[in-house]
């Protein structure tokens, strides 16, 4: 288990998720770490989930001109 996870980019927090998912299907860690393991994948999970609502809200919609070709973008509300 490696860094803080608020600090981590939505990739590292991803592939952590999924070594820690890995182990506790396997069921090869004692019970104690298996309660750190999940512990710790909720953590990353709320943090994959944070990153992935950050990007959807920087979504942007094209804008096209009279031709329907784009000519930039827009706010997705805007």
């Amino acid at each position: 288990m490696s860094g803080d996870v608020a600090e981590m980019s939505f990739e590292d927090a991803l592939r952590e998720l999924e070594q820690v998912v890995g182990k506790l299907e396997r069921g090869e860690v004692p019970l104690d770490e298996s309660i750190a393991l999940y512990e710790r994948g909720a953590l990353l999970k709320g943090r994959c989930e944070a990153k992935l609502k950050e990007a959807e809200e920087k979504v942007a919609k094209l804008t096209l001109d009279g031709d329907g070709q784009p000519t930039g973008t827009a706010p997705l509300d805007g």
